[in-house]
């Protein structure tokens, strides 16, 4: 035992248990994919086992080196080639490999299940051991026959592959949860596998590929992978920045881009084969309707409008005047369709409440004051800045009513019914009296001065015209772009599209014709 006392011994140790490590590398990556094929609960008995086997070969392989030695006899001999029993063993591994790593890529470039479900059809416990031993007899003699090549104590060999073993086994685990967290890491290693079976092979049948060549490409694309990860984890660690609201609606807006592309895809294939086939159909049913989509789209970016986008214009608000007399007021409701109007004294900025056209009419007929009769139910007032989100509160207060919008100096802006909110998020539902806002042409779209920039997006698909917080509606995009109030017959562009003026009077827009370039 004096040998140990030698500082040659221990330095022997130490690199023959780095090399053991090395060697042990691929072996683990194989022990790790595998592993994922069993339940969660036999994976860390699976890699016991596996690795227990790997540490009992190698120490029965070192206990008869005399007998290894002679497995490099060559056992075929011809012309073409020249092979021994460790040849032989290196060739079977080798294909093998090639043979298991193959097919694990054809699985996940497939894009096949490997999700923990409960419907996940899990491998057998003794098959998967048994395929662990397999290639720890491969990687076991390659082992073996470096140690005996390198130290020539028994005792220091057998130390250090009990030390690599340990060391495997403490690694193994984390080894194999990165790996199953990591599917780019998966692909990566199996690529490994293929490019070990392949030097195995070769080096079976004595075609000479230099270690390190093997292991510095091996190098280099851990490294890339090593960068490919700090990339994503910073991406990951940047998107935990942004508001939960945030990532949710960007998620969906992206499912449902790609499931318009996949629908427009499915429908060129179908037509290029001139047939129907029963993967269109099946899919149909799986994509957002066009209608669905504008509502998502309404809710995700509700919070991103602002009030003047959702509210009813001052211009477009029926009012009662307490200063005319019961007669045309009564006119007044009997020919408007609404159900709520504000009364207001001399000016629409004098409000006074809101009432019901109903209950208002029987008061006339009662002959009650409408100045007191609207006094009772004061109007609820909101500044032009709330954020949307919380007006959706202040609604439900109204009780079926609706909100006046006003600016900081107490200017009705307009005003805000459930009803508007229900058109942002889902479209436009015009009054009896009301011509839509919209109207699709042939090839354009004949649009009202006061339409709503988000509808308008929508409708048109593009995120192009939204450039000002100040603009809500298409009339203030036109002025605000041509830097004065556009005359009829004029054309403005923004980026693609092409607006033609052709109602206009001097002090708004009233009609435009957009065309697409």
């Amino acid at each position: 035992m004096d040998f140990f006392l030698e500082p040659s011994t221990w330095a022997g140790l130490l690199t023959l248990v780095v090399l053991e490590v090395v060697l042990g590398i691929d072996n683990l990556i194989f022990v790790a994919i595998l592993s994922e094929k069993l339940p969660p609960n036999q994976r860390d008995k699976a890699r016991l086992i596996g690795l227990g086997f790997a540490l009992i070969m190698r120490l029965g392989l070192l206990s008869l080196i005399s007998w290894v030695v002679t497995l490099t006899s060559p056992i075929i001999n011809n012309r073409f080639f020249a092979l021994s029993v460790r040849d032989l063993i290196l060739l079977i591994g080798g294909l093998f490999l090639l043979f298991k790593a193959t097919i694990e890529l054809h699985e996940r470039l497939e894009n096949e299940d490997h999700e923990n479900t409960e419907n996940k059809n899990y491998a057998g416990f003794w098959a998967v051991v048994i395929q662990i031993v397999v290639l720890d007899a491969v990687f076991s003699l390659d082992a073996i026959i470096t140690a005996v090549g390198m130290v020539n104590q028994l005792l220091i060999m057998m130390i250090a592959v009990i030390l690599a073993t340990i060391l495997m086994l403490l690694a193994s685990k984390a080894l194999t949860n990165f790996i199953n967290l990591h599917q780019t890491v998966v692909v990566l290693c199996l690529s490994f596998l293929l490019m070990i079976g392949f030097s195995l092979v070769a080096e079976a049948l004595k075609f000479s590929i230099p270690k390190g060549y093997l292991y510095a490409a091996i190098g280099f694309s851990i490294l890339i992978e090593i960068f490919n990860q700090i990339a994503r984890h910073n991406f990951m660690k940047n998107q935990s920045r942004k508001p939960m609201r945030q990532r949710a609606a960007e998620a969906i807006l992206r499912l449902m881009i790609r499931e318009k592309n996949q629908n427009k895809n499915n429908q060129k294939a179908q037509l290029d084969n001139n047939e129907k086939t029963s993967i269109v159909p099946s899919l149909e049913t799986e994509m957002f309707k066009d209608e669905e989509k504008y509502m998502i789209n309404g809710v995700l970016t509700l919070a991103g409008r602002s009030i003047k986008s959702i509210m009813t214009p001052r211009s477009n608000i029926s009012w009662v005047n307490t200063e005319k007399n019961t007669n045309e007021i009564r006119t007044q409701l009997l020919d408007t369709p609404h159900s709520l109007f504000p009364v207001c004294k001399g000016e629409l900025d004098e409000i006074i409440g809101i009432v019901r056209a109903k209950e208002l009419l029987v008061a006339i007929e009662k002959n009650i004051d409408v100045y007191k009769f609207a006094a009772q139910i004061p109007p609820i007032i909101i500044p032009d800045t709330l954020d949307p989100i919380n007006l959706l509160g202040v609604l439900r207060r109204a009780q079926g009513s609706f909100v006046i919008v006003s600016n900081e100096f107490g200017v009705v802006q307009g005003l805000i019914t459930p009803l508007d909110v229900l058109e942002a998020i889902a479209g436009e539902f015009p009054d009896a009296d009301e011509t839509p806002d919209i109207i699709k042409e042939q090839n354009s779209w004949l649009v009202k001065g006061e339409t709503d920039l988000h509808s308008l997006q929508q409708l048109l698909n593009t995120k192009e015209l939204i450039q000002e917080d100040d603009c809500a509606s298409l009339g203030g995009l036109l002025i605000a772009q041509n830097g004065q109030l556009p005359i009829p017959g004029e054309i403005i562009n923004i980026n693609s599209f092409a607006f033609h003026i052709v109602k206009a009077t001097e002090y708004r827009i009233d009609l435009v014709r957009i065309i697409k370039h």
